[in-house]
């Protein structure tokens, strides 16, 4: 297939992370022809979700990608003399100091097999005693080799990642797991979901004990995603997946509580004005406090005689003028504004307030949505979007160059894997895939990453479904502060019985020195002897991940070394919260390929679509209408388009 490709395009994308899918499904919405294409098996790049042996199947991937040798003689016999290339890498050097941590019961049979997964050999994970684990069974970094088996088939990722696929949407609650297994096993294990067979019992003859086996045998369950984000629900990214009606794709769940961990207490914070006067937490004072402050906050613009003065200090200092407790000052810094306690400004911290606070209430009790399968499923919706208007698709195939005309310093061809020259007006090529000379002005920061499966939540509730964000503000000079997500298995991201941690900062040092000293505090490691312990305070680690992954966001396009004008780089996942950079980045792109076109608009509805011959005009459909969950009751998972188009 891939060497039929047509010879001309108007534009070729190069990586599949957010930023490129959604302007290729925008350049495709308004007419172009486009080309999408990467080297990966899977869409997504950094912003991809896995299922658990799929993860230990990249991490061993990105092993292999070291000794890669690179043949540059198939296109360079086709550069012509009025032309020079610019090489592009076939090495991912994104991912960092990746080190793999087991503590579950290591009573892994030779031939356990994930249910209903093709036949494959597991990478390996060398078993850890938890006294120990600072001191050994870590993967080593990139530089070193991975103590894995060889495994023949590609990384799994979410099972919708083909864009011409249809992506079923399914009520959480109802079905407790999706609809994407293609072999008979999968009723066998819906019937049997939440009763113990006798090889269950087996495995389980004490209570609460998960094994490994456990966990490879439901890693289809998993959907591990490698950089951690919630949605606003009134953020940029939100509003774009109603108006492009790509929203009727996926499905969402709202975050359900916001927590603060302080002085070695983990509590709920009180967002919302119902949830600020229920609080136990909190004096009658202290409530009202509280509400003076947001409502301020929330119009603060209007009365700038009250933080003109303030605006040269931190928003920590700010805090303190503002005759707020330190309870208040805490919960508001780090749970409502969750900025920086040293280097955020008064008006940062202002904004950010104001931010939450207003989209309190859209969907939910807090501000937050995360979508049902993983954050991976976001790039695919916009790839489904781009094919159903004619956009072409290509995995596992790489681009070995980018074809200069000399003359005019435009990009005008790539040459791909197979030595076929493709001819395109624009070029979008994410930041991995440059190599060491394009980049060598290029200074990066770095994400720490860690995540964990454990088997309880943080904070213990009437509900096991909880989804949870936590930030745990740094304690040192120099470091940062890690934000925490907990998910449940209603999220559809884990196994039941079990909780998905994704830990996130800004690195210093390794992830796992930046990391480990925050994991310490919130979890223990789990021990055969703890399991009988029913008065274990801390959640208990099963598994834990620790990697870096490079943050190239916010970087000015001049640092790369003579890219044509017609060249445009998307970069990588950045650290912050939410997906607001990856939509402005991909806007402000998108205006440059298409100026005065609109970004993309909602496809046409089909009954408006007039026919030829047909006079009729149909009035406007109000198929785009938002369909908002009422905040008083909301709903166990949100559809942000027409409940019946997302049905289909």
């Amino acid at each position: 297939m891939a060497d039929n490709l047509p010879s001309e395009f108007d534009v070729i994308v190069i990586g599949t992370g957010l930023p490129e899918s959604i302007i290729a499904a925008a350049c495709s919405r308004s007419g172009q022809r486009v080309l999408h294409v990467d080297s990966r098996n899977y869409y997504g790049g950094n912003w991809a979700s896995f299922s658990f042996s799929g993860l230990l199947s990249w991490l061993k991937e990105y092993q292999e990608n070291n000794d890669i040798v690179i043949d540059n003689s198939l296109w360079q016999e086709q550069i012509l003399e009025n032309e020079e290339a610019i090489a592009l890498s076939r090495k991912d050097k994104t991912i960092q100091h990746v080190e793999v941590f087991c503590y579950a019961s290591q009573d892994l049979h030779e031939y356990v097999e994930e249910a209903g997964a093709l036949k494959k050999n597991h990478a390996c994970v060398t078993p850890v005693n938890s006294s120990k684990a600072a001191d050994s069974a870590c993967l080593p970094t990139e530089d070193a080799s991975l103590s894995t088996e060889s495994c023949e088939v590609p990384a799994e990722q979410t099972p919708s990642s083909d864009p011409e696929s249809t992506l079923e949407v399914n009520d959480a609650e109802a079905t407790g797991e999706k609809e994407n297994h293609s072999d008979d096993k999968i009723s066998e294990e819906k019937t049997n979901e939440n009763v113990p067979t006798a090889e269950d019992t087996a495995e389980q003859p004490k209570k609460n004990r998960i094994t490994y086996s456990q966990i490879v045998k439901e890693g289809r369950r998993f959907n591990i995603d490698l950089v951690s984000k919630l949605l606003y629900s009134r953020g940029m990214l939100i509003d774009l997946l109603i108006k492009s009606n790509v929203s009727r794709y996926a499905e969402f769940k709202n975050i359900t509580r916001i927590l603060a961990f302080r002085e070695g207490r983990m509590e709920q914070v009180p967002c919302s004005r119902a949830d600020v006067f229920n609080s136990k937490q909190l004096t009658m004072v202290e409530k009202r406090m509280l509400m003076k402050f947001l409502t301020f906050c929330m119009e603060y613009e209007e009365h700038p005689d009250e933080y003109k003065a303030y605006e040269d200090i931190t928003f920590s200092e700010f805090l303190k003028t503002q005759k707020l407790t330190p309870n208040l000052q805490y919960f508001v810094l780090h749970s409502i504004a969750m900025t920086s306690e040293t280097t955020s400004s008064t008006i940062d911290g202002l904004k950010a307030t104001k931010n939450f606070l207003h989209c309190l209430g859209r969907y939910g009790n807090t501000p937050f949505l995360f979508p049902l399968y993983g954050q991976g499923e976001l790039p695919q919706c916009f790839c489904r979007m781009c094919a159903v208007f004619g956009g072409i698709y290509c995995l596992r195939h790489s681009v070995q160059c980018l074809v200069v005309d000399k003359e005019s310093r435009k990009c005008k061809a790539i040459i791909d894997q197979f030595g076929q020259r493709i001819i395109s007006k624009h070029f979008l090529v994410e930041d991995s895939y440059f190599s060491e000379n394009t980049c060598s002005r290029v200074q990066y920061r770095q994400i720490s990453r860690a995540v964990l499966i454990t088997d309880r939540s943080v904070l213990k509730s009437d509900s096991d479904q909880q989804i949870s964000i936590l930030i745990v503000p740094a304690e040192e000079p120099g470091s940062f502060s890690v934000r925490v997500i907990e998910l449940c298995s209603s999220t559809m991201t884990c196994m039941k019985g079990t909780y998905l941690v994704h830990l996130t900062c800004t690195s210093s040092k390794t992830a796992r020195e930046d990391l480990e000293a925050v994991v310490e505090k919130l979890f223990t490691p789990y021990t055969e002897t703890g399991i009988e312990n029913e008065e274990v305070e801390k959640p208990r680690i099963l598994w834990a991940l620790y990697f870096n992954m490079r943050d190239s966001s916010d970087i000015n396009r001049n640092c790369y070394n003579d890219l044509p004008s017609n060249v445009y780089v998307c970069s990588g996942p950045d650290g912050g919260l939410g997906n607001d950079n990856a939509v402005k980045q991909a806007e402000i792109i998108f205006q440059s390929i298409c100026p005065n076109e609109d970004f993309c608009p909602p496809p046409p509805n089909p009954e408006d679509i007039v026919l030829d011959g047909d006079s009729s005009q149909p009035e406007s459909s109000e198929s785009s209408a938002i369909l908002e969950a009422n905040s008083e009751t909301p709903a166990e998972s949100t559809t942000l388009g027409n409940p019946e188009e997302t049905s289909e």
